[in-house]
């Protein structure tokens, strides 16, 4: 996945998740699921792109 790509996956599940969130609460199971899919391209995302930014 390019970088931009991974840009706008992040972007669209933290929308998700303020969606979701606003809708069932923060603790619901639903929240809970899609902050740990959010932490997961977080965590991609730095990964790929931002370690390698910090080792030059």
């Amino acid at each position: 996945m390019k970088k931009q790509e991974l840009s706008n996956e992040i972007e669209k599940k933290r929308e998700e998740l303020i969606r979701v969130a606003s809708t069932n609460g923060l603790s619901s199971s639903k929240a809970i699921r899609c902050s740990q899919e959010l932490d997961h391209l977080l965590n991609t995302y730095h990964s790929r792109f931002i370690k390698k930014v910090n080792l030059h």
